[in-house]
């Protein structure tokens, strides 16, 4: 399964913020949309992306929520195409413990997916491998 099925089925697009936003603008985000994730971006470029657990381990250590995100954004994003394959993605997330990967189309952000979209694609995918060998025994 390609991450271009995934984007179809879930729809594109992802919820993005600007470096100066505050880190409790983002809180807002995140528990509004009900995301773990959202991509910081500068402009049409991906600045970086901040996460639940960067945010949750910041305050902790400062009690600081007005502080902008790109203090505390992880910068050089891993990102996926559309056209790469979930099992290298799940190798990939699962090596560099990461739990989002932005989709990135010729230069441009279209989605964003996430390791329970990889999970669930794979268990699609076998689901359907093992009916198609159902199939065949039976018939």
């Amino acid at each position: 399964m390609r991450v271009s099925q995934i984007i179809k089925g879930k729809g594109g697009g992802a919820v993005t913020a600007p470096p100066t936003a505050s880190i409790l603008e983002v809180v807002h985000l995140l528990a509004d949309r009900r995301i773990g994730a959202i991509i910081v971006m500068d402009g049409e470029k991906i600045a970086g992306i901040i996460s639940e657990r960067d945010i949750v381990r910041f305050v902790r250590e400062s009690g600081d929520s007005a502080t902008s995100v790109s203090h505390i954004m992880t910068s050089g994003v891993t990102t996926c195409s559309p056209e790469d394959d979930i099992a290298d993605l799940a190798s990939v997330m699962t090596t560099r413990k990461i739990r989002h990967l932005p989709v990135v189309d010729e230069g441009k952000l279209i989605g964003i997916v996430s390791i329970g979209d990889i999970v669930k694609g794979r268990l699609d995918e076998l689901q359907a491998e093992r009916d198609q060998l159902e199939d065949y025994i039976r018939g």
